[in-house]
Formats: structure tokens, C-alpha cells, sequence
């Protein structure tokens, strides 16, 4: 067998897709960030709600997403990775959560990476500061439509837990499918806010360490956005504070009605 046909052989389907993107000299990223259209299918983004479920001990549910749910974990997934990995060129691979090790990373909670890479990859002050600006900004607009969403999916669930009372015929591995449901949408919110928090403390720390090596006009107006940030989350905890080693059913509980 010719050293071509060997490589041919044990091309993995990552290596090819990796090499494509390479061959081709393009990017998976779009405008603002978002994956090239030709990248994304519909499910691109369901691995969210087990990878959360995972984490927390939760059940892994096998079945079908509403558009709302898929919605959400689409949602989801930009307020969870770290936003010095929007403009990867193979961001193909986290967005589809390719490789559990990439996954895994988007539960390191170290708020020095960011001021970091903040050093690694601008070369002047002004382009920090106006990174950091841009990122805390880019993470306000994103956070509307989530909250829409994950505001629509929590009521629903609520409903769903209500509605299940009155199915006589329910059979258990329908109900434990649906509870397994709701308690991963909970986990799925969870996360992004868990997440969030620790950005705006990563975005502090950055903030805080800009203005002591390298002081400049633009740290009030970063000052600025950023508490804009922390009070529209501080506003919008949609689900209890995330303890992710909770068992599932204490957070299925919260998403039923009162004395359900």
C-alpha cells in the first residue's frame, strides 16, 4: 500500500474536516462571530443539554427537542464559551462539540485567562481595552434573546409538570422522560448563568489589571458596560443559583407550579 493511500486510510472524519477548512483558506466564522451558514444543521447545539445534565449527575435524555428547546441550547452556547474562542478558525469543532476535551474546557473557571489572552493577542493598550469592550457588549446584546427564550422554555416546563397530573395512562418512562426534560432545560439556563458570572469576573479582573499596568481614559467606559452587564444579570436568575452536583430532582422541583 502507497504512503497516500495509508494517509487516505486513517484520515479521521475530524482531520478531513479540519484539513478542508485548511485547504480552503476560509474560516468558520461569520459575521459577528456567528458560524458560516453552510456549517450549521439543526442540531448542532443539542449536546449542550447533556453535557450540562452530565455535569451535574442529571439524567441524559434520548428523545426529540421542541424548537423553543433547541432554540435555547443554540442560544446558550455563545454565553458559555469563552469569548476568546469566537473568532477560532475551527470554531466548527467547539460549536459542534466535536471533542469532548473542548467541551470540558468550557467548565474552567480561571478569570486570568482572559486578561491573558488579552496580552498574548493585542499588541496596544487600546486595542485591550477596546477588546474587552467589545466582548462585554457583544455578551449584553446576546443575552436578550436568550432570556426570551429561557423565560418561554421555564413556563412551559411548568406546564408540562401541571399537564402530567391529569394523564391518567402516563406511562413511568414517559414521566421520568419528561421530568429528565425539564431538570436538563434548568441545568441548560443554569449554565449560562453560571457562566456569565464567572465572564464578569474573568472581565474584572482584566479590567482591574489594565488599569494598573496600562491606565487609560477607555477603563471608565469599560467600567461602565461591564456593571451594565452584572446588573442585567443580577436582574434575570430565571432558575436557583447552579450547583451543578445537585441531584436533578431538587431542580426538576423547582420548575413545577407551587404544591405541584
Amino acid at each position: 500500500m502507497s504512503p497516500r493511500a495509508r494517509r487516505r486510510e486513517f484520515a479521521s472524519p475530524l482531520a478531513v474536516l479540519l484539513a478542508f477548512l485548511a485547504l480552503a483558506g476560509c474560516s468558520s466564522i461569520g459575521d459577528f462571530g456567528r458560524l458560516q451558514r453552510y456549517y450549521v444543521r439543526d442540531d448542532i447545539h443539542d449536546w449542550v443539554g447533556r453535557e450540562a445534565a452530565a455535569r451535574a449527575g442529571a439524567p441524559v435524555v434520548v428523545g426529540h427537542l421542541t424548537e423553543d428547546e433547541r432554540t435555547l441550547r443554540d442560544l446558550a452556547f455563545p454565553l458559555i464559551e469563552p469569548p476568546y474562542d469566537r473568532q477560532r478558525w475551527n470554531a466548527v469543532v467547539y460549536e459542534y462539540g466535536l471533542d469532548h476535551k473542548f467541551r470540558h474546557e468550557l467548565w474552567i473557571d480561571d478569570p486570568t485567562l482572559y486578561y491573558a489572552h488579552l496580552g498574548s493577542f493585542h499588541r496596544s493598550s487600546a486595542s485591550r481595552y477596546n477588546q474587552l469592550m467589545d466582548d462585554v457588549r457583544d455578551d449584553i446584546v446576546r443575552l436578550d434573546p436568550f432570556l426570551d427564550i429561557a423565560r418561554r422554555v421555564v413556563d412551559l416546563d411548568r406546564r408540562r409538570v401541571a399537564a402530567m397530573a391529569h394523564v391518567a395512562d402516563l406511562a413511568p418512562e414517559e414521566r421520568f422522560g419528561a421530568l429528565a426534560r425539564v431538570g436538563e432545560n434548568a441545568l441548560v439556563i443554569a449554565w449560562v448563568q453560571h457562566a456569565l458570572v464567572e465572564r464578569c469576573a474573568s472581565y474584572r479582573f482584566a479590567l482591574e489589571h489594565l488599569a494598573v499596568a496600562e491606565p487609560e481614559p477607555p477603563a471608565a467606559d469599560a467600567d461602565h458596560v461591564l456593571t451594565q452587564l452584572q446588573q442585567k444579570l443580577a436582574a434575570n436568575n430565571l432558575v436557583e443559583p447552579p450547583r451543578f452536583a445537585e441531584a436533578p430532582a431538587a431542580i426538576v422541583a423547582r420548575a413545577a407550579p407551587p404544591g405541584k
